[in-house]
């Protein structure tokens, strides 16, 4: 496998198992320009996440497992430990984004127009999102824009792709949901442009999944103004 060409897919798992299967084959059937892995880490799941991904059979899955569950950064944390590509991508566990827009998320970067990309519910299309998910998310997206000088429509996006050259030197700190903040905050730091392309998005319910709460919007909004001001 031509590792300069691979990308690597982290793929953060926590008590998924109602969509994982449907995920996993919705991502395995996708067509790329490039090979491609996926490390999905599962982040001490308490269902049978864990025996549906050990019961695949794919050759480019490599299933990492946490003891116990720390949280969405704390997986892509652990998940970045294993990467072997030069490109990096974070896909959810769940059916919200559609594997198939990561085409267009990858064509700034092999045209070399770009480090980092993140696909935009809000320049494509968004179903199901609730009022108040969308106010959050705007008011975070422009408070990172404000803070950081760097236009952008969707800092919250579950769909970043990243060159390994972007993530070098990048140390995650957070393990719950204000890692999308603090990655948006720290490659911003580095004088390194974000890149958006318009994605599909679907929305699903807590009674669905959904595990992001009104507290986690507001842990957001503190990350965001800590990882902008704090010196390190």
């Amino acid at each position: 496998m031509n590792t300069s060409q691979l990308l690597s897919v982290i793929v953060p798992v926590y008590n998924e198992q109602s969509t994982l299967n449907e995920v996993l084959d919705n991502i395995f059937s996708v067509k790329l320009p490039l090979d491609f892995e996926v490390i999905a880490v599962n982040d001490g799941s308490k269902d049978k996440s864990v025996e549906i991904l050990n019961g695949r059979g794919e050759d480019n899955l490599r299933v990492i497992s946490l003891a116990s569950n720390q949280g969405k950064g704390a997986a892509i944390r652990e998940g970045l430990k294993h990467v072997s590509g030069s490109y990096v991508l974070i896909h959810d566990a769940d059916l919200e984004y559609d594997p198939n827009d990561w085409a267009l998320v990858l064509e700034p970067i092999l045209a070399k127009e770009a480090q980092v990309v993140y696909g935009s519910r809000f320049l494509g299309t968004s179903v199901n999102m609730k009022f108040e998910a969308k106010v959050a998310n705007k008011v975070l997206t422009w408070l990172t824009t404000f803070l950081f000088k760097s236009p952008m429509t969707d800092m919250e996006t579950c769909m970043k792709l990243f060159t390994a050259q972007a993530l070098d030197g990048i140390v995650i700190e957070s393990n719950d949901f204000q890692v999308e903040p603090e990655l948006t905050a720290k490659v911003l730091k580095k004088h390194i442009s974000i890149v958006e392309v318009p994605i599909s998005y679907k929305a699903r319910t807590v009674s669905e999944g959904k595990k992001i709460k009104p507290i986690d919007g507001l842990l957001a909004l503190k990350a965001v103004i800590k990882f902008r001001y704090r010196s390190r």
